[in-house]
């Protein structure tokens, strides 16, 4: 919700750093948004979307949070699940 905006009418606030939800996703299947959320640097080395399941190579990490990941891979895992329902959706 801090970046991106998705339908989610309840949300009076929605990010607008990036695109729409519905249209990061469109076309990408679970590795791919899996690959995009582990580390988006991969695939654009200027975004500002943070590696949710990355501990090395990372900038300003507070001491106490060194070597954690940002999400466990249970959570990854949940978001892809509801982004590809996103997904089941742009095909209506």
């Amino acid at each position: 919700m801090l970046c991106h905006s998705g339908p989610f009418p309840e949300e009076r606030f929605q990010g607008n750093l990036a695109r729409e939800l519905k249209a990061s996703v469109a076309r990408l299947d679970a590795p791919q948004l899996r690959a995009r959320i582990v580390n988006a640097a991969h695939f654009n080395s200027q975004t500002i979307m943070p590696a949710y399941y990355q501990t090395s190579h990372l900038n300003r990490v507070a001491p106490k949070f060194v070597g954690q990941t940002i999400l466990s891979g249970q959570e990854i895992e949940d978001v892809i699940a509801f982004l590809l329902t996103l997904n089941a959706q742009n095909g209506d």
